[in-house]
């Protein structure tokens, strides 16, 4: 766990948005846009208001500091948080910070 890169990716209003988005699915998108993989990027950048380069960069960042997974299905791509992370997270902060 990069600490480092876990407080960069957290330190967004808007990436914070998409992980609150993405803890509770089934209230923030419809159905027919998540599934047991996540929810589709298109549904997250139309969401987010934001061009697709700034949420795909935005994506990239959450990923890379292990905060969520992708999973390709056919031409889509599916976003979900990676709890355990976010339960080593909780874990560091009580321990170290």
């Amino acid at each position: 766990m990069d600490q480092i890169e876990i407080f960069k990716a957290l330190s967004n209003k808007t990436r914070l948005q998409i992980l609150t988005w993405l803890k509770n699915p089934e209230i923030y998108f419809a159905p027919e846009h998540r599934n047991a993989d996540g929810v589709c990027v298109g549904m997250i950048q139309e969401k987010a208001g934001l061009t697709q380069s700034t949420v795909s960069e935005y994506l990239t960042m959450l990923k890379k500091a292990g905060l969520i997974e992708a999973t390709r299905v056919g031409q889509w791509t599916y976003y979900k948080r990676n709890e355990e992370a976010f339960a080593a997270l909780s874990k560091l902060i009580e321990s170290e910070i």
